[in-house]
């Protein structure tokens, strides 16, 4: 695993926050709820090292060089479907975020990814771009969809998850070792359906309620 490349938020109250999503008996209002709490919440750390520069202003008291974040507007892209469940709590961070769709399904024979779909702005080329799905389990529709974003040209990217499995994580890593994982959590292994364990089931049939 790249210790380097691997951050693990955690803060009291998005573990407390994760563990409610966990949890059998939690609904799927609360599921969908806590999902974007979570990721609002991360927003904070996996933003934590986006340059700034500086812009001058007039107070009410003067005027002055107050920082702003540098560069153009920031790109987030959620992989379809799951990831939508990240997006809501995002943009009430980035509220003029730009948002891109990759939609990638994992045969669930193979459990290789499919991609059905891409629609993004002209283009990303200069913009900080944050790739979103709530799980990372085999990591192979991450690291397709990461394939698809690094053509390109963006300052940079970062992948979000609100749960990983190591071997994702290594398999990740091992396509793009420069890509920074932001998680709240790093669970023990898959089953041999590919899901995390202990996890938190199927994200997406969570949030959307399709059991």
């Amino acid at each position: 695993m790249t210790k380097a490349k691997i951050h693990v938020i955690r803060h009291p109250v998005v573990q407390h926050k994760l563990t409610l999503m966990r949890e059998k008996g939690t609904s799927v209002t609360e599921f969908r709820a806590l999902a974007s709490e979570v990721a609002m919440l991360m927003a904070y750390e996996v933003t934590r090292d986006f340059p700034l520069g500086k812009k001058t202003i007039t107070t009410p008291m003067g005027r002055m060089n107050a920082p702003v974040l540098k560069g153009q507007k920031m790109v987030l892209v959620p992989i379809l479907r799951a990831g939508m469940g990240l997006l809501d709590g995002m943009l009430r961070m980035f509220p003029s975020a730009r948002v891109a769709h990759i939609g990638i399904y994992r045969d669930h024979r193979t459990l290789e990814p499919v991609e059905y779909y891409f629609k993004a702005s002209k283009t990303l080329r200069d913009r900080d771009l944050i790739l979103m799905d709530p799980m990372l389990a085999t990591g192979h529709s991450a690291v397709a969809a990461a394939d698809r974003l690094k053509g390109a040209r963006a300052r940079s990217i970062r992948f979000m998850c609100l749960l990983a499995a190591r071997e994702g994580v290594r398999n990740f890593h091992r396509h793009h070792p420069d890509i920074p994982v932001f998680t709240a959590a790093i669970d023990p292994k898959l089953n041999d359906h590919g899901y995390i364990v202990p996890g938190l089931g199927d994200a997406g049939d969570r949030i959307f309620g399709t059991l």
